[in-house]
Formats: C-alpha cells, sequence, structure tokens
C-alpha cells in the first residue's frame, strides 16, 4: 500500500515537474545572455543617466551630491540591484507574483513597484516627445537654438560668441538655447551610439574656455551642502531610479533568465555601466556649464535654471557651437530618442509581465498579450496627454518628485531589503 502511495506521489511530482516547465517554456525565457545584458542595458542606460542625473547634480551643488551618490550606489544600488534579479530569475514569475514565493503578505510592494514604473512611462514619453522636436527643428539651415532671431525669443536675448561679451551681460539676460526651451518647445509642444555621441559632446565641451571651472564645480563637493538632507535624499532616489530598482523591471527581465544564470557577474558588469554611464554624461553637462559661466560672467551655480529643461539646454548649446550643428544635433537627439524607446520598452514589458503571470490562463492564449499591450499603451497615451498641455512641465515635475522620489523609493527598497533578509531569509 505505501509502496503503490509512493509510486502515485512520484509520478505527480513528474507531472508537475513537467507542468512547471511546460509553463515555464509557454512563457518564454531568453535565447542566450547577451540578450539579457542588451536588454537590461537599455533600461538602465537611458534617459536617466543623460536628463535626469545632469539635473539633480547641478541642483545639489556638483561635488556635494556625487558623494551620497557613490556611497548609496555601493551599499544599496549593487546590493538591490542583485536581489531583484535574482527574484526574477529564481521564482521565473514578475515582480508581484513572485513575491507568492517568498512572502505573501509583503505582495504590495509589488504592486507598488508598479504604480512606479506605470508613472515613470508616461512622463518619459513626454521626454521623447520634446527630443522628437528638436529633432524636427535640427533640419534647418540655422538650429533655432543658436541665435536669437526667431519669432520667440525676447529682448534680453544675447548671442554669445558673436557680437556680445561678458561685460554687456545682464542680470535678466538669456541665451538662445534656453529661450527654445522656455519659449518654444516647452509652451507650445511640449549600444555604443549613445556613448559615441556622449565622448562627441565632452571632447567639445573640454576644449571650450572656462570648461574646467565647469568640471572643478561637479567633482570637488561644498562641505556646507553635505549636510543637507534633501542632497542625500536625491542622490539615493537617483540611484533607485538609474538602476531600476524598486520599479519591477529587474525582476521582470531576470524572471525569462535560466535558472543557472551567473546574475553576480551581470550584476557588476550592469552596474558599472551605469554608473560610468551617469559619471561621463555629468562631465558633459558640466563642461558645458563651465563655458556659459564664462561667457555670461556669473558663477556656475547660477548659469541655467535647474530643472529637467537643463540637459536641453546645456547639449544644444555645445552642439551649436561645432561644425555642422545640424549634423550633431540630429545624431544626438536621435540617440535621445533611441535611449528613451528602449527604457520605454522595458517599462511596457514590465507591466504586463505582472499582469499576464497574475492571470496567466487568460493572457497566455493568441493575441490576448497584444491587446494587452495596446490598453496599456492606450492608458499611458490619454494620461500623457496632460503633459503636453502649455502646464505639462509643472505636472512632469510633480510626477517626478512624488512618485519617482527618495522617499518613495527608499521605503520600498527598505520593506523588500527586511522582508526577503529577515523575513524569508529567517525561515530558510
Amino acid at each position: 500500500m505505501s509502496r503503490e502511495l509512493h509510486k502515485g506521489n512520484s509520478i505527480d511530482m513528474q507531472d508537475n515537474s513537467q507542468l512547471k516547465k511546460a509553463q515555464l517554456l509557454d512563457r518564454g525565457q531568453w535565447a542566450n545572455k547577451v540578450e539579457f545584458l542588451l536588454a537590461v542595458a537599455g533600461t538602465l542606460v537611458g534617459l536617466g543617466n543623460l536628463w535626469r542625473f545632469p539635473y539633480l547634480c547641478y541642483k545639489n551643488g556638483g561635488g556635494a551630491f556625487l558623494v551620497p551618490y557613490v556611497l548609496f550606489l555601493l551599499s544599496c544600488g549593487i546590493p538591490m540591484f542583485l536581489l531583484e534579479t535574482a527574484m526574477g530569475q529564481y521564482t521565473s514569475q514578475g515582480c508581484i507574483t513572485c513575491w507568492r514565493h517568498f512572502c505573501p503578505l509583503f505582495e504590495g510592494i509589488g504592486y507598488a513597484t508598479q504604480v512606479v514604473i506605470a508613472y515613470a512611462a508616461v512622463s518619459y514619453i513626454v521626454i521623447q516627445a520634446w527630443a522628437f522636436f528638436y529633432l524636427f527643428s535640427s533640419f534647418s539651415v540655422e538650429v533655432p537654438w543658436a541665435s536669437c532671431r526667431n519669432f520667440w525669443n525676447t529682448e534680453t536675448c544675447a548671442e554669445f560668441g558673436k557680437t556680445n561679451t561678458s561685460s554687456n551681460w545682464t542680470a535678466n539676460a538669456t541665451t538662445p538655447a534656453t529661450e527654445f526651451w522656455e519659449l518654444y518647445p516647452v509652451v507650445y509642444f511640449t549600444a555604443t551610439f549613445p556613448y559615441l555621441m556622449l565622448v562627441v559632446l565632452l571632447a567639445r565641451g573640454l576644449t571650450l574656455p572656462g570648461a574646467i571651472d565647469g568640471i572643478t564645480f561637479y567633482l570637488y563637493p561644498d562641505p556646507k551642502r553635505l549636510v543637507d538632507p534633501q542632497v542625500w535624499m536625491d542622490a539615493g532616489a537617483q540611484v533607485l531610479f538609474s538602476f531600476g530598482i524598486c520599479q519591477g523591471s529587474l525582476t521582470a527581465l531576470g524572471s525569462y533568465n535560466q535558472y543557472n544564470n551567473d546574475c553576480y557577474k551581470d550584476t557588476f558588469v550592469l552596474c558599472l555601466v551605469n554608473g560610468a554611464s551617469s559619471f561621463v554624461a555629468g562631465f558633459a553637462i558640466f563642461s558645458v556649464l563651465g563655458f556659459m559661466s564664462y561667457e555670461q560672467g556669473v558663477p556656475i551655480s547660477e548659469v541655467a535654471a535647474s530643472g529637467p529643461g537643463l540637459a536641453f539646454i546645456a547639449y544644444p548649446r555645445a552642439m551649436a557651437m561645432m561644425p555642422f550643428p545640424q549634423l550633431w544635433s540630429i545624431c544626438f537627439f536621435v540617440m535621445v530618442i533611441l535611449l528613451g524607446a528602449d527604457t520605454q520598452f522595458v517599462s511596457l514589458e514590465c507591466l504586463m509581465t505582472s499582469v499576464t503571470d497574475m492571470f496567466p490562463t487568460v493572457f497566455r492564449r493568441a493575441y490576448r498579450r497584444e491587446l494587452l499591450l495596446l490598453c496599456l499603451c492606450t492608458i499611458c497615451f490619454f494620461l500623457g496627454l496632460l503633459l503636453v498641455t502649455e502646464g505639462g512641465l509643472y505636472f512632469l515635475q510633480l510626477f517626478d518628485h512624488y512618485v519617482c522620489s527618495g522617499s518613495n523609493l527608499l521605503l520600498l527598497s527598505v520593506f523588500q531589503s527586511i522582508a526577503i533578509g529577515w523575513i524569508y531569509g529567517e525561515s530558510l
């Protein structure tokens, strides 16, 4: 009797094992490691490095921001990156259903991460819209952010390098790049190529007069700013945000890995690439800011308005100083669009993975997954319309500050660490 029962249990275990294998095959896996690395690199090395890191660094005093950024990267970014990737690889589930294998009580963390990445998907598409607008504007005899001879320019616009010098710079004067950003795109319309463009912009920026002052501002911290808790909060948030932590993307992408994939090596390679990308982008931005400070005769901290538009002022300013600025502008904004597209694709894939794993019998059928994608894109489209109105920039900053803020991401990372390290880990 017991032998028959044991035999029956053995057959059931084999059936369950075969069923699990069939589900994994139906769910899909990466064909090779290169696909996984490129997919993760595509979502990590993106607008968070090129756009968000420089303006947060500028906002928080340059070098004063780098100190907590590096500390958070080593103590929080890399370990949490490994944790989330391993969670998906171990369970072969998205960021919501994977918690049913660890601590079902903490499944709410998975839902919270999906709220964050949904808002990020809506806001990032607007950054791409700005890049498209700049791209189309690059197809002109003279790029519009290089001169003050446009209908949106004001009387305070000053073209440096031609007739103006720092001696006649007034307190309310503005540059053509600033006015193009503030008075025309925002109000009315609002993995080798990216590195090549960054190197080109960096090389051009370093050759400009005053660039060394910008690099000094970037690298040397002001001790007074280090006591500001907001600097540490923004640095921690940027590490978590740019590394995709507490957004579900790492868990979703890791869930398509082979069970025995070496995620330790992947973690260090990808984190190194991501951190280096932000660091190089900072050099490119601050070398140009140093030049703008030199030509305007004002401190670097006052040379441009801190905010999401900083990158769309400094980068175009650098390209306007190059030979054939139209060509460089086209290449740069194509790069921005491609970087944003990678992040957008992964964000939507993360949302789709979570929903599909919650209801596999519904969405793993023919055309159901495609219909789900269409619904998600439609919802993001209508939510994004709010961000292209005249007040769209302010809504974007609200999204960025309250949804992707340090307090939210840091709180989620703390709960996630406690759940896996001290609750699930202690129960083993």
